[in-house]
């Protein structure tokens, strides 16, 4: 008796693809950037200074408000002193006077206030201060600069990355069994095998 049943596997495939670990390095990069500073020269003079003040000389000759009232005031005191004197002067010649004898005192002192000053004097020149002078010497400064050149020095060391091994599994073919009829058709009642011959049957009739 033949076999009637064909039965065939078929057997899973895949694919298996392995990524090997490695190592990428990236390399480092480098800038520099230059900038300039200009300089320069700056000279600063100064000249000579002359301070000049003549308010002494000026109020030797026109004396101001505030000087006429303080000399004033000390001439008064000088003239009062010397009243003060001259009245003590005159008051001891009277009392020593004896009677009879008063005409005479009071001619002695009349001829004393009559009398000319006598003594000596003194030229005198105006203005009497002169001015006060004071002066500041020159300066000169001179200040250069030369150009200056700035650097700037970027500097990136760049870096190392491991990247791991890796498998990759891809199936193509699931596993499979396939079962395959080798006889004949087996027809009820057996008898009816003989009127087919393999034509399409009509099953509406």
């Amino acid at each position: 008796m033949d076999q009637l049943l064909k039965i065939t596997t078929i057997p899973i495939e895949y694919e298996l693809k392995i990524n090997d670990a490695r190592m990428e390095r990236r390399n480092g990069t480098a800038e520099l950037e230059i900038s300039r500073s200009e300089g320069g020269m700056n000279i600063r003079s100064r000249p000579i200074r002359l301070h000049l003040d003549t308010y002494e000389a000026r109020n030797s000759v026109v004396p101001t408000t505030k000087t006429s009232i303080t000399q004033a005031a000390q001439k008064g005191h000088q003239a009062a002193y010397q009243a003060t004197a001259q009245f003590a002067k005159e008051g001891q010649i009277l009392l020593k006077t004896k009677i009879g004898e008063g005409g005479e005192a009071l001619q002695s002192i009349f001829e004393q206030r009559a009398a000319a000053p006598a003594g000596e004097f003194q030229m005198g020149f105006i203005p009497t201060a002169g001015p006060d002078i004071s002066w500041e010497a020159p300066s000169l400064s001179i200040r250069y600069e030369m150009d200056k050149l700035n650097f700037d020095l970027k500097i990136d060391k760049g870096d190392v990355r491991f990247i791991p091994g890796t498998i990759e599994l891809a199936i193509s073919q699931y596993p499979d069994v396939e079962i395959e009829y080798m006889g004949d058709p087996i027809y009820v009642p057996p008898s009816a095998a003989a009127h087919f011959t393999g034509e399409v049957v009509d099953v509406r009739v």
